[in-house]
């Protein structure tokens, strides 16, 4: 096996002609698709068509990764095969699987054969002898139910195969797709090793959950693909057609990149970016405004506390100049310095009880976070510890106020626990 593949390397890994004559070639035949790459990630695809290395694309979730998988297959007129992978998925769902169901239907059909083949046997190992020597038509590909990546390499007609969102796999799948990667072939040991005809084109993609291991990313060529600029970004939303006007879809993408730098629990995708730009349009919008935005935001952001950080930024983004009213009304600033003077006990109840607490109660006294790094202050201790020790020394030397005794009245003298024993002893 391993020198078969040592021979078909160098015709792999030779010059083939490919689908593209150059990377502008690249850039074209994307663009035509909706799909708008840069010079980097065209190079790095004409590599993998010319290479025929498969290509691992690791970035934050809504960039373009899987999308390019997609429109290189319609670019190159390649057949599309996708793995998605997914915690706890094991090898039967990635290669192959065998059709157990198809095989006893198969056995039941076959049973008088069967007792044909081993009727004359003249005792149970020759029975057995004969029936293992049927084992190539019950395990033969008539039953063994192709996954994509054997799907992939079994194909008569070229293919893309994309591996989506590989980190979520558990490391035993990577440790499968080394075969696969390194030397486009899967063996299956019931029946053989297949190699491929035409070598796929093979894109990874990841999210960064975790690291991948080494061996997988030495077999890849690698690109790690982050947000465009926000000229190509705009590029990318007026190639799908939105219907958003030019100045509106410009400060949107400029918003939507706004709202990226805010640390949110999910960033808005690129896909999220033109969904907005077509809701906008579907609402007749001409121009954006906060409060516009403010209504449709749950487009790109999906989590409730992401949602109260657009809130608040959205206005400041749209315009920088605009003045944040107060949320209280009370002039309290979040750096809870208090620009009024007077009783906070503004909301005290009559009676003198304790009023139940508020958001607002949130705001008043000192901030605790300060509090908090103050108590964290390395040392803040040794003050209190050393005079402590002093103190205890001095006593001991009979110089400080703990030498002197104190003075013990009779009252508390016969309330001392040695004074009700003498009580008890006299009775």
């Amino acid at each position: 096996m391993t020198s078969t593949s040592e021979q078909a390397a160098p015709e792999t890994t030779a010059a083939q002609a490919g689908p593209f004559d150059s990377v502008d070639a690249v850039v074209e035949a994307l663009s035509a698709q909706g799909y708008i790459a840069d010079r980097r990630l065209a190079t790095t695809v004409f590599l993998l068509t010319r290479l025929e290395k498969p290509l691992l694309l690791e970035g934050p979730a809504g960039v373009g990764k899987t999308e390019l998988a997609k429109m290189l297959a319609v670019a190159t007129g390649r057949r599309f095969l996708r793995l998605q992978c997914y915690e706890g998925q094991d090898e039967t769902k990635a290669l192959y699987e065998w059709d157990y169901g198809k095989q006893l239907l198969y056995t039941q059909i076959l049973r008088e054969k069967i007792g044909q083949v081993v009727e004359d046997a003249p005792d149970i190992p020759s029975a057995v002898d004969r029936i293992g020597a049927q084992d190539s038509v019950f395990f033969s590909e008539r039953f063994l139910a192709p996954r994509p990546l054997l799907q992939a390499i079994r194909s008569e007609e070229p293919v893309v195969l994309l591996i989506d969102e590989v980190d979520r796999a558990d490391e035993a799948l990577e440790a499968v797709l080394l075969e696969t990667l390194g030397e486009f072939q899967i063996s299956v040991p019931e029946v053989g090793t297949f190699a491929a005809e035409n070598a796929p084109y093979v894109i990874l993609t990841s999210n960064n959950t975790r690291d991948l291991a080494a061996a997988l990313k030495r077999r890849c060529l690698h690109l790690f693909l982050d947000y465009p600029s926000a000229e190509r970004e705009l590029e990318i939303v007026r190639s799908k057609h939105t219907g958003l006007p030019e100045a509106a879809a410009r400060e949107l993408v400029e918003v939507v990149r706004g709202l990226r730098e805010l640390e949110l629990r999910k960033a808005p995708s690129i896909s999220e970016t033109i969904d907005w730009a077509r809701t906008l349009a579907v609402l007749g919008v001409d121009e954006l405004n906060s409060q516009i935005l403010a209504d449709t935001v749950s487009v790109v952001v999906k989590y409730d506390k992401d949602v109260t950080k657009a809130l608040g930024a959205l206005p400041k983004l749209v315009d920088p100049n605009t003045v944040v009213d107060d949320a209280h009304g009370h002039g309290h600033g979040h750096g809870h310095g208090h620009g009024h003077d007077g009783d906070h006990s503004h909301d005290a109840p009559a009676n003198g009880q304790s009023r139940p607490a508020t958001v607002d109660d949130e705001d008043d006294g000192p901030d605790g976070r300060a509090v908090r790094a103050a108590k964290d202050q390395e040392g803040r201790h040794v003050g209190h510890y050393a005079a402590g020790t002093e103190a205890k020394e001095a006593a001991r030397r009979g110089e400080g106020p703990e030498s002197k005794p104190r003075p013990v009245s009779s009252s508390q003298g016969s309330r001392s626990f040695g004074g009700g024993l003498g009580k008890r002893r006299a009775l």
